[in-house]
């Protein structure tokens, strides 16, 4: 059982890791929270990004993803619940005063709230986004092999592969995003302009996300 070639998994960790380099709301979310409240931010919406990511590859694993590709009325409806989520998260971030940026206590019990408010958000954003689910579907039956084990169980573990091999891109960045945003998150005024920028792209990202096709 899972018994693949070396070709195989060279074929597919330099897939996986050249489309989790890919920008996105995923990655885009991730730094921007990063830059905005530190390591423990950014860390906290890659951890639901992850768990977003990790249902889709369930699903996908068990053929609902499907729907999504077949319905037209059902990718509609996730599309926009999804693209009116990241607009509202955009206009947020433009609406704030560039104060979330300024440096608080990690250990504090906001800021632990603040940490579990920001999962969440990430696990909305990679759930809520029909066009994870439809790349988990197409992406995954590629590297299904003949007689290497159940088709399910295949799809399963490579779509938890591709979760984790977002362990190797993203930590990196965070730290790199912390290190530059760090020497300037003391300053409301850059603050405020990280804030709209943030939110231009959030709101961007929706709009874009309400304009696609399947």
């Amino acid at each position: 059982m899972f018994d693949y070639s070396l070709v195989h998994w060279i074929s597919f960790f330099t897939v996986s890791l050249l489309l989790h380099l890919s920008p996105g709301p995923d990655m885009v979310f991730i730094i921007g929270q990063t830059i905005k409240g530190g390591r423990a931010k950014g860390f906290s919406a890659m951890g639901g990004i992850w768990m977003g990511a990790a249902c889709h590859a369930v699903v996908a694993a068990f053929g609902l993803s499907a729907v999504l590709m077949t319905s037209a009325t059902a990718f509609l409806v996730l599309k926009w619940v999804g693209a009116v989520y990241l607009v509202w998260l955009g206009v947020q971030a433009v609406r704030s005063k560039g104060s979330s940026f300024l440096q608080i206590d990690t250990l504090s019990p906001t800021s632990v709230s603040n940490n579990w408010s920001i999962f969440q958000q990430g696990l909305m954003v990679s759930l809520l986004n029909p066009k994870v689910a439809i790349f988990f579907m197409a992406f995954l039956p590629q590297f299904v092999v003949p007689g290497a084990g159940p088709t399910s169980a295949q799809l399963l573990l490579h779509g938890f592969l591709v979760v984790l091999i977002a362990g190797v891109v993203e930590p990196p960045i965070i730290v790199l995003a912390d290190r530059i945003a760090g020497r300037f998150r003391e300053s409301l005024k850059f603050g405020l302009w990280l804030d709209r920028c943030l939110g231009c792209m959030l709101i961007g990202l929706g709009v874009k996300l309400a304009t696609s096709e399947r």
